[in-house]
């Protein structure tokens, strides 16, 4: 039996030589709890992560990338979709009658503002008609396709409106071109927040935003004209 100094009941022998052994051994225990964590913290992020098969293009095999390296190719990735295609393809008809509305302004229209602004739309439309020729020659589609009625596009002047434009002059002609063509900007905006939501390609985009910017301000000035 042992006493302590303090005077306090003895305490077997055999129950502290217990005591040592089983300090230790816990001790080992929580280093090696430690060790295991330690380990866990220093695993790098995203090991074992989920794989994509990415098919390869016509001719190439597929890949094999991390989700992440996936989604960021999906991000990159701006092949133009239909939206796109028909986009052009139906801005390049909006554009070319706004220029036969415009073409007329010259010698019929009493207003010189009238006039001016006709300028100013030929002016900004005829080289955006060449600009969406050449996207749609560079990524193989046609000018024409897509199945869609032209006549039908939001804005578009029917033929008689544009037998009525032709006849007019003077006054009678000024406010006729306003009307028409405000009514003719406000199909090309609505087309243009159209193939932003539902197309894919950045450089067709960007068209849609000059179209909305450009013709959102002339709609605001041909108005106070009327």
């Amino acid at each position: 039996m042992h006493r302590s100094k303090e005077g306090k009941r003895d305490v077997p022998q055999v129950f502290v030589r217990a005591l040592r052994s089983v300090v230790p051994l816990t001790a080992l225990a929580v280093l090696a709890l430690t060790a295991c964590d330690s380990d866990a913290d220093t695993e790098p992020k995203g090991a074992g992560g989920a794989s994509v098969i990415v098919p390869g293009k016509p001719g190439e095999a597929n890949r094999t990338l991390s989700a992440e390296d996936a989604a960021q190719q999906r991000a990159d990735d701006d092949s133009p979709n239909s939206a796109d295609a028909d986009y052009a393809r139906m801005m390049i008809e909006h554009h070319t009658q706004a220029l036969e509305m415009t073409g007329l302004a010259a010698d019929r229209a009493r207003s010189s503002q009238v006039r001016k602004v006709a300028e100013r739309i030929d002016a900004g439309q005829r080289p955006e008609i060449d600009v969406m020729r050449s996207w749609l020659k560079e990524h193989g589609k046609s000018e024409r396709g897509g199945g869609h009625d032209h006549a039908a596009m939001p804005g578009m002047a029917t033929e008689a409106q544009l037998a009525e434009l032709r006849a007019a002059r003077g006054e009678a002609f000024d406010r006729l071109f306003l009307t028409l063509m405000i009514t003719h900007h406000e199909g090309a905006v609505t087309m243009a927040a159209e193939v932003k939501a539902q197309g894919n390609n950045v450089r067709i985009e960007e068209l849609a935003d000059d179209v909305i910017a450009q013709q959102t301000s002339e709609i605001t000035r041909m108005r106070t004209m009327l």
